[in-house]
């Protein structure tokens, strides 16, 4: 069985938004689902909510709305755009690439099935 959606972004991944209303942002990714992501304070819609225990007044709450993965993409800490190759490792393991000031640097391994 393959994994839905990208490999090259993940929970926990700093990203930048690169189209939309949201463009030129960053955040970090709390969700993946198949081919959208949510991102920690991007994206921001108001929901009217009826009276319950987790809301005892009601009213209106903010939450976070998926984007989808194609308009965003990793970034470094900086908020450059990194753009990821995948390499083989010398331990016949695969990893994540990027290029910087003409060196490689891995930006994560991907773990074999």
């Amino acid at each position: 069985m393959e994994r839905e959606g990208s490999k090259k972004i993940r929970k926990g991944d700093q990203v930048l938004i690169c189209a939309g209303n949201a463009k030129g942002l960053k955040g970090e990714v709390i969700a993946c689902r198949a081919d959208k992501v949510i991102v920690r304070g991007i994206n921001i819609a108001k929901k009217h909510v009826k009276k319950s225990k987790e809301n005892p007044q009601g009213g209106t709450v903010e939450i976070e709305r998926p984007i989808h993965i194609s308009n965003v993409c990793p970034c470094d800490a900086e908020g450059k755009k990194l753009k990821l190759h995948v390499e083989t490792q010398a331990d016949s393991g695969r990893a994540l690439c990027y290029m910087k000031d003409g060196q490689k640097n891995v930006w994560r391994s991907i773990k074999r099935k």
